[in-house]
């Protein structure tokens, strides 16, 4: 799903991490300035939190893919709550 193609569009970090979480969907982003901090304020408030993935918007499309499809080969669900991964790993 692309936020950009649903009634989320325009929400910002908060209530989108909150969406993420209520719908059990770990969410890949570019923003490598706000998520993150919205994230980990979220691991301390002890509110639910499925997992971050950031991808820098200068990684080459065929890296971000090659790392995405390996992180989704070698990492279980459960295994990404209460973490942001940055790729490239």
């Amino acid at each position: 799903m692309i936020v950009q193609e649903t009634e989320l569009a325009g929400s910002k970090d908060s209530p989108l991490l909150a969406w993420a979480a209520e719908q059990q969907r770990i969410l890949v982003t570019h923003d490598v300035n706000t998520v993150p901090k919205y994230a980990y304020d979220r691991i301390r408030a002890g509110a639910p939190m499925t997992g971050v993935i950031i991808v820098p918007e200068d990684l080459a499309i065929g890296n971000a893919i090659a790392e995405l499809a390996m992180l989704i080969e070698c990492t279980e669900a459960e295994e990404m709550v209460n973490q942001v991964k940055y790729v490239p790993i």
